[in-house]
């Protein structure tokens, strides 16, 4: 279990159009930070077609209400994993996995025992990884795993292999048959406001916990945040960190463009220009929005913010100048 190694997939459509970005624009103005609802029914939409259905198509309908939709078998027909990890019968090709891959170390869960809200692992041999996945064009705006990628700790991408019965997640039902999942887990600016959101109940849910230590301890607010991340793997000022760094690789790219060499490389940034510039003003003005936010945030507030550079407050002017005049 575990490995990063997919590609980014090249795409023509992978830009923001300007009429996807007045839908965008409108959307927020109209519905804030939530989205209108579920679809009716909990229906979800089955996408079949991969050349008729473009990167405005999934941002528009599904990005920006934060509706789910299932993508067809055609969307990873290239995969290598598809062709050399399982069997003719669709089953995990062990056998061939070993063989390849025997001596990568990756970590592996015991998901009998549970320790802080998941299953303790340990880093045993699997052999190195090859190139078994490409990203499709649909999450290129990753703002998740390009701020993991830029701090260089961990990411949110993985491989999943167990047996029946073993779980992805401690919050998942066990699988029914042995089981190779590709996983990729992304926020961006259609639902960056429901992760802050989100941050700020679970932090409200370990005050509540712990609210008959308030008074006697100086530093309950810090005990707080240390908390939540144990839970959640963030606290609020490594969002505020996040927040920056989405913010300054788009500045980057309005303010002095990406050179050639960048542009062929598989990263974040390059994903970015590839997006183009009306991408980058969305996601800063999202990142406005939640930074507004976050900055007048009383329990925010209360954090030694002096470690943080630049200040809220500048890196808030630096985005609104940077919007402004992109827009210009």
């Amino acid at each position: 279990d575990g490995t990063s190694s997919g590609k980014r997939e090249k795409h023509p459509e992978a830009c923001m159009d300007r009429a996807t970005f007045a839908c965008s624009t409108a959307f927020f103005r109209d519905f804030g930070n939530s989205a209108p609802g579920a679809l009716p029914g909990g229906h979800v939409d089955f996408i079949d077609k991969v050349d008729s259905f473009t990167y405005s198509d999934f941002f528009r309908d599904y990005l920006i209400p934060n509706h789910p939709c299932i993508f067809s078998a055609k969307f990873t027909e290239d995969w290598g994993s598809r062709k050399t990890w399982v069997t003719w019968d669709g089953k995990p090709n062990f056998e061939h996995l070993l063989q390849k891959f025997g001596e990568a170390v990756v970590p592996v869960a015991n998901c009998d025992v549970k320790e802080y809200n998941s299953n303790p692992k340990e880093q045993l041999p699997f052999k190195e990884f090859e190139d078994v996945y490409t990203t499709p064009v649909y999450f290129s705006s990753d703002w998740l795993n390009e701020y993991w990628d830029a701090v260089a700790v961990d990411d949110f991408r993985f491989v999943y292999m167990g047996p029946k019965g073993s779980w992805i997640t401690t919050r998942s039902p066990g699988v029914v048959e042995d089981t190779i999942s590709i996983n990729h887990n992304w926020v961006n600016g259609c639902n960056v406001a429901v992760m802050w959101c989100f941050l700020q109940d679970e932090l409200a849910a370990v005050q509540r916990e712990i609210s008959q230590w308030k008074d006697p301890m100086d530093d309950w607010h810090l005990q707080c945040q240390l908390i939540m991340k144990s839970c959640t793997g963030i606290d609020y000022k490594e969002f505020y960190n996040f927040l920056k760094v989405i913010a300054e690789n788009r500045i980057s790219i309005l303010e002095k463009g990406l050179d050639e060499e960048s542009s062929s490389q598989n990263n974040s940034k390059a994903a970015i220009s590839t997006l183009g510039m009306l991408h980058a003003v969305f996601d800063l003005k999202r990142t406005v929005k939640v930074l507004s936010s976050l900055s007048a945030n009383e329990d925010f507030r209360k954090l030694d913010l002096s470690s943080l550079s630049p200040s809220p407050e500048a890196l808030l002017q630096h985005l609104e100048s940077a919007i402004d005049t992109a827009l210009l």
